[in-house]
């Protein structure tokens, strides 16, 4: 079925054209696309620990990383396994907290992060240009409400029709 030809029933048409495109970002992979062989994970678990101030002189905790991520402190743990495997990251023994593991970036790691970076940084100045100053403003402003309106909602199936029912 092609997507045009997709028919949401009982929705309004301005409501399906919201919808479409929605789907149409899912179809775009624009978040899953890897960088430099990495990914999105990693590169977003990069970047989290080389901006943290302190992380180049102390690092940053698995836990601090998690709570940014908002993933569990379990999945971080892997993550971190991987990217230690990669030669990536280093994880070390906090020196006040014997129990708490810091994790650092190696310079392996700092280049990766610049280059992702940068990624980021020529797609969404140009998308900014393509759309403009104005239209990225407001873009901005669209998308922080409906980020917004999909947070303050929970959104259950309705009770589904019985036929036969008596009324």
């Amino acid at each position: 079925m092609v997507e045009e030809d997709l028919k949401f029933e009982g929705i309004s048409p301005m409501g399906e054209e919201l919808l479409r495109a929605f789907r149409l970002f899912r179809k775009a992979d624009w978040r899953q696309k890897p960088v430099a062989g990495y990914k999105p994970s990693e590169i977003m678990a990069l970047i989290c620990i080389g901006n943290k101030a302190d992380s180049v002189s102390c690092g940053m905790q698995v836990s601090e990383l998690s709570r940014l991520l908002r993933v569990t402190s379990p999945t971080v743990t892997q993550l971190i396994k991987g990217m230690e495997n990669d030669g990536l990251v280093e994880r070390n023994m906090d020196q006040s907290d014997r129990r708490a593991v810091r994790v650092t970036l190696t310079d392996k790691g700092a280049a990766i992060m610049e280059q992702s970076l940068a990624v980021f940084k020529t797609s969404f100045e140009g998308l900014v240009d393509y759309l403009g100053e104005e239209d990225s403003r407001k873009l901005t402003e669209l998308l922080g409400r409906v980020f917004s309106y999909f947070q303050e909602r929970v959104f259950e199936p309705a009770e589904p029709e019985h036929k036969g029912d008596a009324e």
